[in-house]
C-alpha cells in the first residue's frame, strides 16, 4: 500500500530529516501535476478529435485530416525535441482517433450491416500491432502506442457487440462475451499500466449474471438480479487478486488491488439489494427468468415463477441483513491488519450505508433493537481489541 504520513510530524519526532521531508514532498507534488496535465491532455485530445469528426462531417476530410495530423505528430516525435513532444502525442493521438472514430461512426451509419464484421477485426490488428511494437521497441512513445491500443479494443469490443446486438445473441454467448470484455479491458490495463482502464472491467464483468440487459444504449453496469450468485462471484474475484497482488511485483499487485476494491464494492451494492428484499437464489439463470419469454403469456410465466420459488433457496432480508453486518466487522478488522487501505475504507463506508439503510428500512420504529444493537458492539469491539494485541504480541 501507499503509506500516508504527515511529514512535518515525522520530522518534529527525528524520523526524518528536513531534506528528507522535502525530497518526498517534491516527489508526491511531482505526481499529482502529472496527473493533472495527463488528465487536461486526454480531455483536450478526445474533445478536438470528436470536434473535428463532426465539424468535418464527410468520410474523405476526416481521412485526410487525420493522415496529416497523424503524420505530422509522428514527424515531431521523430525530429522534435523535447519541448515539443507533448504536441506530437497530441496531434498523432488526435490523427489516429479521427481515422479510427470516423470509420465507426461512417460504418455504424451508412454500413450497420458489416460494421460489427468489419471493426471486430480491424480494432483487434491495431491493438495487436500496438502491443507487439509496445514489447519490442516503439515506433512512439509508450503513451501514444497505450492510447491508440485502447482505441483499437474500443473499436474491437464495440464490433462484437454490434453483431451480437444485430443477430440477437443472448445467454449463455452474452455472457461470454462479457467475461471475454472484462478480460480485455483487464489486460489492456495492465499493458498499458493505467489501472483506470484495469478498472473498467469490473463494469461487464459486474454485468455477466444480468440476464435481461442485452441491448446496446443502455446498461445498467452493477446491477444483477442474482445478489447472492453476483456475490460469489465477487467473492472469488476478490481472493483471487489479494492472493495474487501478494505475489507479484507492486506494478502489477497494484492493478490486482484495484479490482479487489471494486468487486468489494459491486458485492455490497449486492448485498445492500438483499437486505432490502431479499434473494431467490437462480431465479434468473437456471429458473423461469425475468421476463415472459418461452411461455405462452404472463399468466404462464407467473404460474412457473410461483413453482420456482416454492422449492429454490430463499435468503430473507433479515438473513442478509445480519450476514452482510457480520462479514463487513470481519473485512473491517482484517483490512486494517493487513494495510488494506482500499479495503479498509470501502468497508466503512458500506457499514455506514447499511446502519443508515436499516434504520429507516427495517427497525425505524423498533428502539429495542438499537439497544440490542449498540449493547452487542460494546462486547464485540473489545473481542476485537483483544484478539488485535494477541496478534501482535505472536508476531512480537
Amino acid at each position: 500500500m501507499h503509506a500516508i504520513a504527515d511529514t512535518n510530524a515525522l520530522v518534529e519526532a527525528g524520523v526524518l530529516t528536513p531534506d528528507q521531508a522535502r525530497t518526498i514532498e517534491a516527489c508526491s507534488r511531482e505526481v499529482m501535476v502529472s496527473l493533472a496535465v495527463n488528465a487536461i491532455l486526454c480531455f483536450g485530445i478526445i474533445a478536438a478529435t470528436a470536434g473535428f469528426i463532426f465539424w468535418l462531417a464527410d468520410p474523405l476530410a476526416v481521412a485526410v485530416t487525420g493522415i496529416l495530423m497523424l503524420g505530422g505528430g509522428l514527424a515531431v516525435l521523430a525530429r522534435g525535441g523535447e519541448m515539443l513532444r507533448m504536441f506530437g502525442n497530441s496531434a498523432t493521438l488526435i490523427g489516429a482517433g479521427m481515422l479510427m472514430g470516423g470509420a465507426g461512426i461512417e460504418l455504424v451509419d451508412k454500413y450497420e450491416d458489416i460494421a460489427g464484421w468489419v471493426m471486430l477485426p480491424a480494432g483487434a490488428l491495431v491493438a495487436l500491432i500496438c502491443t507487439w511494437r509496445w514489447r519490442h521497441g516503439a515506433w512512439s512513445t509508450g503513451f501514444v502506442l497505450g492510447a491508440i491500443l485502447l482505441m483499437g479494443l474500443a473499436m474491437h469490443l464495440a464490433g462484437i457487440e454490434l453483431l451480437l446486438q444485430q443477430y440477437g445473441i443472448g445467454s449463455p454467448l452474452r455472457n461470454l462475451a462479457l467475461l471475454y470484455y472484462a478480460a480485455a479491458l483487464a489486460l489492456a490495463g495492465w499493458q498499458v499500466d493505467v489501472r483506470f482502464v484495469t478498472a473498467l472491467a469490473i463494469a461487464p464483468f459486474a454485468q455477466m449474471l444480468e440476464t435481461g440487459t442485452s441491448y446496446f444504449h443502455a446498461a445498467y453496469v452493477f446491477y444483477s438480479p442474482e445478489s447472492t450468485l453476483t456475490i460469489l462471484q465477487m467473492v472469488l474475484l476478490i481472493v483471487l487478486c489479494v492472493w495474487g497482488a501478494s505475489r507479484l511485483a507492486e506494478r502489477d499487485a497494484r492493478h490486482l488491488r484495484v479490482l479487489a476494491i471494486l468487486g468489494f464494492v459491486v458485492a455490497n451494492l449486492c448485498a445492500l439489494v438483499g437486505s432490502l428484499w431479499g434473494d431467490v437464489v437462480g431465479e434468473t439463470v437456471w429458473g423461469p427468468g425475468r421476463y415472459s419469454d418461452g411461455y405462452e403469456d404472463w399468466e404462464s410465466y407467473f404460474a412457473a415463477r410461483d413453482a420456482f420459488r416454492d422449492s429454490a433457496l430463499f435468503i430473507s432480508e433479515n438473513v442478509y441483513s445480519v450476514l452482510w453486518a457480520a462479514v463487513l466487522a470481519a473485512v473491517i478488522f482484517w483490512a486494517a491488519q493487513r494495510h488494506q487501505r482500499g479495503l479498509f475504507n470501502a468497508a466503512l463506508t458500506f457499514a455506514a450505508i447499511h446502519a443508515y439503510t436499516q434504520m429507516f428500512e427495517s427497525f425505524a420504529d423498533e428502539p429495542l433493537a438499537y439497544v440490542i444493537g449498540g449493547l452487542a458492539a460494546i462486547p464485540l469491539a473489545w473481542g476485537l481489541w483483544r484478539l488485535n494485541q494477541w496478534m501482535a504480541a505472536k508476531q512480537a
